[in-house]
Order: C-alpha cells, then structure tokens, then sequence
C-alpha cells in the first residue's frame, strides 16, 4: 500500500520507459508548471518567518539550515550564495547537511536517520537564542531535522521548517512551518523533483528578502557584491557608472578601489561635496 504522505503518492504518469523523449519532457514540464503555485499559496506561511528572521538578525543573530540530501543541499547552496551576493560575512546564514559537507557529492549512510546528529552539527556553530533554524525535509519525517528542531526548541531558538508534506512531525515540532504542498512526483517518490523545486523557490524568498529588508540591495541592485570575477567586476563597473554618470573607466577604477559598487559610489559622492 503506497504512503499516505503527498509526496510517496504513485506519479500520475505510468510507463515512462516507453515515453519518447519529448514525451518525458512535455509531461515534467507540465508538472513543473504546479510547483510555483503551491508555492503562492503558503506565501501566508513564509511571511511571519521571514518577519522574525529580519528581527533575530537584527540582534546579532543567524539563520541556519539543516536538511539531509537534497534538502540539506539545497540549504547549503542557499547559504553558500549570500556572501557573493549580499556582501555578507559567511557566518551569517549557515547550510548543513546530515553527514558533513562529504554527503554534498555522495550519500553518507544512515546520516539522516540520526536524531542527535543535527545538535551536535549545530553546536559547533555556537547557536544560541538569537538564531534561526530551518529545517529542510520534503517527506517531513527526517530524524536529522526533526532531532535537530526539538533540540533548538529546548534552547530557546527561534524554530521553522520547509516541508511538502502536510501535518508532518518536522512541522510539529516548529514554531514556524512552511508546508508547500506539490503532489506526486513524476517519478514517484523523487523529491528532487518537483519538492526539490519548491524548496529552492522558498529558500530564495526567505533569503532574498531578509537581505533587502537588511539593507544588502539599493533599487534593485546587488551593491555589496563581492568581485569574484570578472563578470561581476563589469556589472558592478555598469552599476557605478550609471549611478554616477560617469564613464566606465573611471567607474572601474573606484570599483577596484573600494571593492564594492556601494562603496565606490559612497566614496565619489563624498569628494565631489
């Protein structure tokens, strides 16, 4: 008998091996097409966490990911792009993942079903009050996560998760939850799919607008992005001379110097007085 959890349910689609390749692609794609507006509708749920990260992080506080394969990669990944993009320091939005950083490229066995693991990942980082942990499980019942939350609860950290599961044990023990329901997936029981999705889009939400509530973006522009290559040193020359009216030479050159497009702009205007 198939599990009573969405995300267990039999695809709605059955012999895919015999599917033609376009076939595959036009049907995942029309299941794809599900996913933002499951997300649109736990926009009331995503809100109020968002709300209290912004004030935590006001304090002096951080926001944590934990999650065991994809979920915890998808954390870690979110995570991981805050600095180059926001300018902030690595400490501020910590991604872990059930095995170490190890279980990125390949699963480490029976990582996730360990119900202290998480603590203990978490204690490492010197979490206390003024954090924010998210848990990050698509099937809702991850030991890893659901270890890790309790723990965090008991501590007196603020507690959320991003699930795709109703009713589940993760959301039960948050005090935020997010449950973006999606449905089957095409291939059933595949979370990377469709969950993997959704869970992505609400990691960028969350992440996205905590920066811009904090100050990280000016318009709608990534002014304290760090210049990691060339790329990013040409749109951030564009962002200074457009600011400033000035020709993308001289742009770059403040760009180079001050190291930020915020900076370099801040600078330029304060000698020009």
């Amino acid at each position: 008998m198939m599990s009573k959890s969405s995300t267990e349910q039999a695809s709605y689609y059955d012999n895919l091996e015999t599917m033609s390749v376009s076939d595959l692609l036009i049907n995942m794609n029309q299941e794809d097409k599900k996913v933002a507006l499951a997300v649109e509708k736990s926009i009331p749920q995503i809100q109020p966490l968002v709300e209290e990260i912004i004030k935590r992080f006001k304090l002096g506080g951080r926001l944590f990911y934990i999650g065991a394969g994809t979920s915890g990669r998808l954390g870690v990944l979110d995570a991981s792009e805050c600095p180059p993009t926001y300018g902030v320091p690595d400490d501020w939005v910590i991604g872990l993942i059930a095995g170490g950083d190890g279980a990125l490229r390949k699963a480490v066995e029976k990582a996730e079903d360990d119900m202290e693991l998480a603590w203990k990942d978490l204690t490492a980082y010197q979490i206390n009050s003024k954090d924010v942990l998210v848990g990050i499980a698509a099937s809702g019942r991850t030991p890893y996560v659901i270890g890790g939350l309790i723990e965090a609860n008991k501590h007196g950290v603020l507690t959320g998760c991003v699930t795709c599961n109703l009713n589940s044990k993760v959301a039960e023990v948050s005090a935020y939850p997010i449950e973006v329901v999606v449905g089957s997936e095409f291939v059933t029981g595949s979370t990377r799919m469709k969950s993997g999705t959704a869970q992505k889009l609400v990691l960028n939400m969350i992440s996205t607008s905590v920066m811009v509530k904090l100050g990280r973006v000016k318009g709608n522009k990534m002014v304290d992005m760090q210049l990691s290559n060339e790329k990013l040193v040409q749109r951030g020359t564009l962002m200074v001379a457009n600011e400033l009216k000035i020709d993308e030479h001289l742009a770059k050159e403040l760009l180079l110097k001050y190291q930020s497009v915020r900076s370099a702009v801040a600078h330029y205007k304060k000698n020009e007085k």
